[in-house]
């Protein structure tokens, strides 16, 4: 039976509240996460993770330690202040703290964050953000820092409008996939393989937008569908034999990463679980999810994933770690 709108986004706080029953194997990827250092927008994918997962405690804990460390133009859980977008990764558990406890401080710290959002960071002529500072350059990661805290604050046009400006710059059409990195002042890709993470991060980032504004029925929300189906089908394509993809997806001679695979499975189960994915995309984003459980070691360390600190090699990675979790939360959905 269909559901409306408003039943969906019943279901979405419903679920979100109720505390999953982790299993071992995301007990121990938890635990690794939670002893692993993390920069602004790692503490913000942990933070959505939690969410998911319904485990409140740990949220309020992460969401008051972001905006201990907010800046005075309000990017949240800042370490070393080198980011202009990854901080808004962080608004959605710090709007939930807000909400939850009626703390004047948590509702003025998002609300100084969404300020810096929309109105005070820097960005190209027609809006598009950059991504670091001291450069003019996009970076495909916006898309997920960016988005799901735009749509939920309601400053849908602007989410619309970052989505269109990353595409304009960085997605290939005959290709499906998208470019890392664009500068500006040159008007050139600088980084034009189709790093496969960079595609993990515009699916992931439309579907948790998709999810935060369940029960709008605007145009936008098919649209942004319909290019999340494009950039998921293109990584498909490129799947591996062994159930994993390749850093470059287009390109066999890059290492073999698995964190694509867990940003794939949370896009497309939360996709089938929102309605706007088929059915038939299920199976794929369990096998996924299977796939990336090979991965853990001993540790609870996702493994062979694009690693940190400079993303360039495989290792392991706090992103990697939260976004195993985000993908097997979304599959017991």
């Amino acid at each position: 039976m269909a559901t409306s709108g408003a039943q969906r986004q019943a279901t979405v706080r419903a679920g979100a509240r109720g505390r999953a029953v982790l299993d071992d194997m995301q007990q121990r990827v938890l635990t690794a996460l939670l002893g692993m250092q993390r920069q602004s927008w790692e503490q913000g994918v942990a933070s959505h993770a939690l969410l998911d997962l319904g485990l409140d405690h740990l949220v309020e804990v992460m969401a008051r330690d972001a905006v201990t460390r907010q800046t005075v133009t309000g990017k949240l859980a800042e370490i070393e202040d080198g980011g202009i977008v990854n901080s808004a990764a962080n608004a959605e558990a710090v709007r939930w703290a807000a909400r939850r406890s009626g703390e004047a401080q948590l509702t003025d710290a998002f609300d100084r964050q969404l300020r810096w959002l929309t109105n005070d960071a820097p960005r190209a002529d027609d809006g598009t953000l950059f991504h670091l500072t001291g450069t003019h350059e996009v970076w495909v990661d916006t898309v997920y820092m960016v988005m799901p805290t735009l749509v939920l604050a309601g400053e849908v046009d602007e989410a619309v409008r970052q989505l269109a400006g990353h595409r304009a710059r960085l997605f290939d059409e005959s290709a499906g996939l998208y470019s890392a990195r664009w500068d500006e002042d040159s008007a050139r890709l600088t980084h034009g393989d189709f790093w496969g993470t960079g595609n993990g991060w515009v699916a992931a980032g439309i579907a948790r937008a998709l999810r935060l504004s369940a029960g709008d029925s605007a145009g936008w929300r098919t649209d942004a569908a319909t290019h999340a189906r494009t950039v998921i089908d293109a990584c498909l394509a490129c799947r591996d034999t062994d159930g994993l993809f390749h850093d470059v997806v287009t390109d066999p001679s890059t290492f073999s990463e698995a964190n694509l695979a867990q940003m794939l499975a949370y896009a497309i189960l939360t996709g089938v679980a929102d309605s706007w994915l088929p059915a038939s995309y299920a199976g794929a984003g369990r096998s996924l999810v299977a796939s990336a459980r090979r991965q853990v070691d001993v540790h609870g360390f996702v493994t062979g994933v694009c690693g940190a600190p400079r993303f360039d090699r495989p290792g392991t990675s706090a992103e990697a770690q939260s976004f195993f979790l985000l993908a097997t939360a979304a599959a017991s959905r």
